[in-house]
C-alpha cells in the first residue's frame, strides 16, 4: 500500500513516539545482543530476517502494530479534531482502528457508552428489540464537550436500552493558544469543564422530549491504572423529577494517547475537586449576599417594586439555581446564519411549548440549558429569548432579554436591541417579528396624536445579558412610556458588573459546560420535501375516497405553488410583506383555464410528520373546502417546501390548492 508523501512524516513521528513510549528500543537492543551472542563462532553473520523472526516470536512486533493501528491518523477519513463513531459489540476495537482518525499531536478523552439499564418508565417495552423500527419510540444521546457536539444513533426505547456508542473528545490546552500544546496531567487536572450528556426520547409522530441531563466528571480517569476506567452513572429526571432516577448508563473513559506521567493519586484529585467546590460555594455565597442587599435597595425606591417581575435567579432542568445572566452568552453562527434577521427566523422555528402544569398547582417552570434546548428544539419563551439574545450578541449587537408581560396580561420575555443612534427595537423570539419602539409621552395632552403601538408587549420589569442586569425603576413600567436610557440610574437600577462577572464571566468555574456551537444541518431539504409531499398526497387521496370523491392532480399547478411558499418564507425572514406576490398571481392566471376558480391554503408547521400536518390542515375551514371540493373539472394541487436550518431545525410550508370550473 502506497502512502501519500504528506503522510510519511506523520507516520515516522508516530512510530518514533511509540518506540519511545513503549521502551521498545531497549528491548530491540537486547534482542540483537542476544542473537549476536548466540551466533558467536559461526562463520555466517546474523541477518535482519533472523532478528525480525526473533522479535516476532517474542510478540514485540505484534504489540507495536496494535498500538500503531489504534493511534495512527492514516485511516479512511481525513484527520479532524474529534470524531464520533458507532461501536460494534463483537469487534469493538477492530471498528475503532478502522474508523478512528486521531491526530498524534493532540490528546483525547475516549468515551464509550456500553449500555443502559433501569429505565423503569419503560418496563413494558421489549427487553431486546431486534431492530430500530420507524413505528417505535427511540432514545438518542447528545454530547457537548468544550465546543464539540455529537449525537448517537437512535435505539429502541426499552428498560435496558441497547446503547453502544463511542465519542472521541479532544482535550484542548489553553497554554500558548487553544490546542497549541498537548495537554499534560497538570493542565488536565485544572480543566473544570464536564462532559454534558443529554438523553432524548423521540416518538413515532416526530415529537421529542428531554429524558435526562447529566454532567459527566471525566477527570477521575487521570487516577486510573493505564488511564482507563469503567463506571456507571445514574441519570436523574428533569424539572420536578430532578431527584428521581431516570436510568443508569455504563460507560468507559480512556485517555488517548496515554501520558508518560504517573497516574495522579486519588487524594490529589479529590483535593482539587474539593478546592473547586469551595471556590464555587464561596463565590455563590458572596454573590447571594450582594444580591440580597441589591434587592433590598431596589424595594426601598418604591413599594410597588415588590410586585414587579424582577427575576434574578432561575432553575435549570437539573434543579440548580443559576443567575439568569448565566443563560446568555455571545454565540457565533459561523457560516450557518449570516444576518440577525435570519437568526430571528431560526429561533422562531423552535417549537413554542409552554411549561406544563402539575395538577392545579403553579406552572412547572425551569429554564433549559442551551445544549438541552438545542437538542429538544422546543421550549418556553424564556429559552427562545436566551438563544436569540446570545446569537444577536454574537453579531456584536447590544442585546438584552426583557422580562415583563404581554397585553394579554400573561408573563412573557423578548429581546431588545439598542443601536448607536439611540433607537430601540424589540424582537419577538417566538414569532420572529421585529418592532420599533416609539415612546409615548404620558404627560402630553390628549389632543397630541401619540400613534398606536404595534408590538404585543405591555410591561417591562428587568433586562439582562451575559454581563449586565437592570431593574426598571421608573414610576410606570409600561413599555410604551418606558425610557431605555440604561445609563440613567434614576430610570434603571443596575447590578454591579464585577459581581456578575465573578459568577458568569469567561473562564470562571461554572456548574455548566461552555455554550455549544450550532450544528451543520444533516438533512437533505429536497429529499425531505419530496417524501413529505408523497405522503400528503396519499393522505389527501384517502381522505377524499372516504367521501366517494376521485382525486386528480394538476402537476404543473403544483410546481407553481412553490413560488408562493418561497414568498411566504422570505416574508418571515425579512419582514417585508408580499415579496414576489405579483409574479405568483400572474403564473396562476396563466396556468388556470378561463372559467375556472382557484383556491389555495398555505400552512406552516415545524416538523416533517405528514399525519400531524394533515390533521392541522383539517382544522381550517378553507382547507376542508379545498379537500372536499366537488364540481366539474376539479383538479387538486399540492406542494411542500422544507427549509432545513442549523441543528436540523425544520420550517415546513405546505400549500393545498384546487381549481374547478365555475357553474352559474
Amino acid at each position: 500500500m502506497s502512502i501519500p508523501p504528506q503522510k510519511r512524516a506523520e507516520l515516522k513521528q508516530i512510530i518514533h513516539n511509540q518506540l519511545t513510549q513503549a521502551d521498545i528500543q531497549q528491548r530491540i537492543k537486547n534482542a540483537v545482543s542476544s542473537a549476536l551472542s548466540q551466533n558467536e563462532g559461526d562463520t555466517e553473520p546474523v541477518t535482519e530476517d533472523q532478528i525480525l523472526s526473533d522479535l516476532k516470536r517474542q510478540g514485540l512486533v505484534q504489540n507495536l502494530l496494535e498500538k500503531l493501528k489504534f493511534e495512527s491518523p492514516i485511516y479512511e477519513h481525513e484527520t479532524k479534531p474529534a470524531t464520533h463513531k458507532p461501536i460494534d459489540e463483537e469487534v469493538l476495537q477492530a471498528k475503532i482502528t478502522q474508523k478512528a482518525a486521531i491526530d498524534p499531536t493532540r490528546r483525547y478523552v475516549y468515551l464509550q457508552v456500553l449500555g443502559g439499564k433501569a429505565f423503569l418508565d419503560h418496563l413494558n417495552a421489549p427487553a431486546h428489540p431486534k431492530a430500530v423500527d420507524q413505528e417505535c419510540s427511540t432514545f438518542s444521546l447528545h454530547i457537548n464537550f468544550r465546543g464539540q457536539r455529537f449525537r448517537s444513533r437512535s435505539v429502541p426505547v426499552a428498560c435496558e436500552p441497547a446503547f453502544c456508542e463511542s465519542f472521541l473528545l479532544e482535550i484542548h490546552s489553553d497554554e500558548s493558544g487553544e490546542g497549541a500544546v498537548m495537554a499534560d496531567m497538570k493542565s488536565m487536572l485544572f480543566l473544570a469543564d464536564d462532559i454534558h450528556l443529554v438523553v432524548m426520547q423521540h416518538e413515532t409522530d416526530g415529537t421529542s422530549s428531554l429524558v435526562s441531563s447529566h454532567y459527566i466528571q471525566w477527570r477521575n480517569v487521570l487516577t486510573a491504572t493505564h488511564q482507563r476506567m469503567k463506571k456507571s452513572i445514574e441519570l436523574m429526571g428533569i424539572g420536578t423529577e430532578c431527584k428521581i432516577p431516570a436510568g443508569i448508563l455504563d460507560i468507559q473513559l480512556e485517555l488517548i494517547p496515554p501520558t508518560r506521567e504517573i497516574a495522579l493519586s486519588k487524594d490529589l484529585y479529590e483535593a482539587q475537586l474539593q478546592l473547586e467546590k469551595q471556590r464555587i460555594a464561596e463565590r455563590d455565597r458572596l454573590f447571594l449576599v450582594y444580591a440580597k442587599q441589591w434587592w433590598k435597595e431596589y424595594l426601598q425606591i418604591r413599594e410597588e417594586h415588590s410586585s414587579r417581575s424582577v427575576k434574578i435567579f432561575a432553575q435549570d432542568e437539573n434543579g440548580t439555581n443559576r443567575l439568569v445572566c448565566n443563560y446568555v452568552r455571545p454565540m457565533s453562527t459561523g457560516r450557518l446564519l449570516n444576518t440577525p434577521r435570519s437568526v430571528a427566523r431560526f429561533v422562531s422555528a423552535f417549537v413554542y411549548e409552554k411549561a406544563t402544569m402539575i395538577g392545579s398547582g403553579t406552572k412547572n417552570q425551569y429554564w433549559q440549558s442551551m445544549h438541552s434546548f438545542l437538542c429538544c428544539k422546543k421550549g418556553d419563551h424564556e429559552e427562545h429569548s436566551n438563544l436569540l439574545c446570545s446569537l444577536l450578541l454574537g453579531f456584536g449587537l447590544q442585546a438584552y432579554v426583557c422580562i415583563g408581560t404581554k397585553k394579554t396580561h400573561s408573563s412573557y420575555s423578548w429581546v431588545m436591541t439598542k443601536y448607536c443612534d439611540g433607537s430601540v427595537q424589540f424582537w419577538d423570539p417566538v414569532s420572529g417579528l421585529r418592532y420599533i419602539h416609539c415612546r409615548v409621552e404620558p404627560d402630553d395632552p390628549p389632543i397630541i396624536d401619540q400613534g398606536a403601538t404595534s408590538h404585543p408587549f405591555k410591561t417591562v420589569d428587568c433586562l439582562y445579558n451575559h454581563e449586565s442586569f437592570y431593574a426598571n425603576s421608573q414610576f410606570l413600567n409600561a413599555v410604551e412610556t418606558c425610557r431605555f436610557d440604561l445609563n440613567d440610574s434614576s430610570l434603571w437600577k443596575q447590578m454591579n458588573r464585577d459581581a456578575i462577572h465573578s459568577v458568569c464571566g469567561a473562564g470562571k468555574l461554572n456548574s455548566s459546560t461552555p455554550f455549544p456551537p450550532l450544528a451543520t444541518p444533516t438533512l437533505d431539504a429536497i429529499l425531505v420535501s419530496s417524501n413529505l409531499e408523497i405522503e400528503l398526497r396519499s393522505l389527501v387521496v384517502d381522505y377524499r375516497s372516504d367521501f366517494d370523491l376521485i382525486t386528480t392532480w394538476d402537476d404543473n399547478l403544483s410546481r407553481l405553488l412553490a413560488a408562493s411558499l418561497a414568498s411566504y418564507e422570505l416574508e418571515r425572514q425579512s419582514g417585508i410583506p408580499n415579496i414576489g406576490n405579483e409574479d405568483f398571481q400572474d403564473m396562476v392566471r396563466r396556468a388556470v383555464p378561463n372559467g375556472n376558480t382557484f383556491k389555495g391554503f398555505p400552512l406552516q408547521v415545524l416538523h416533517r410528520d405528514a399525519r400531524r400536518a394533515f390533521k392541522t390542515a383539517l382544522r381550517n375551514s378553507v382547507c376542508t373546502e379545498i379537500l372536499n371540493c366537488r364540481g366539474d373539472q376539479v383538479r387538486h394541487s399540492l406542494r411542500v417546501v422544507v427549509s432545513v436550518l442549523p441543528d436540523d431545525v425544520l420550517v415546513t410550508w405546505v400549500m393545498f390548492a384546487c381549481r374547478y370550473q365555475s357553474v352559474l
